[in-house]
């Protein structure tokens, strides 16, 4: 029972986070009246066909930066700082460059060129 309420209520959360938009849309769905009378910015201009549209965009926008920031602030809770309490110990060589001597060997080709076989030729 405790294993089956505590997955409906991950399904729940997962499910809520993801579609933040579409349950502020059927909250104006079925509050549009009252949006429409009561908290539209443009209820007293009738002529622009507004009807709460206004208020449904705005809260939208507000949905959507506050996931933005919650977003950014994950991104800063994954960054870790490392300090070091030792002192970095740098050492500096006086060569860093050795010159090596490569002995110069050549390779001596023949100078006659030697008789090149040729296969039978079929009549």
């Amino acid at each position: 029972m405790l294993q089956r309420l505590t997955a409906y209520l991950l399904i729940v959360s997962l499910v809520s986070a993801n579609f933040t938009r579409f349950f502020i849309y059927a909250g104006f769905e079925l509050n549009r009246n009252y949006i429409a009378t009561k908290l539209c910015e443009n209820r007293n201009k009738p002529q622009l066909h507004c009807n709460g549209k206004c208020y449904f965009m705005k809260k939208v926008k507000q949905a959507e930066e506050k996931q933005n920031t919650e977003d950014r602030q994950a991104q800063k809770n994954l960054f870790q700082e490392a300090n070091y309490n030792q002192p970095a110990k740098v050492k500096f060589y006086s060569v860093l460059l050795s010159v090596t001597k490569v002995p110069n060997y050549r390779i001596h080709l023949p100078e006659q060129a030697a008789t090149i076989f040729q296969p039978p030729q079929l009549a």
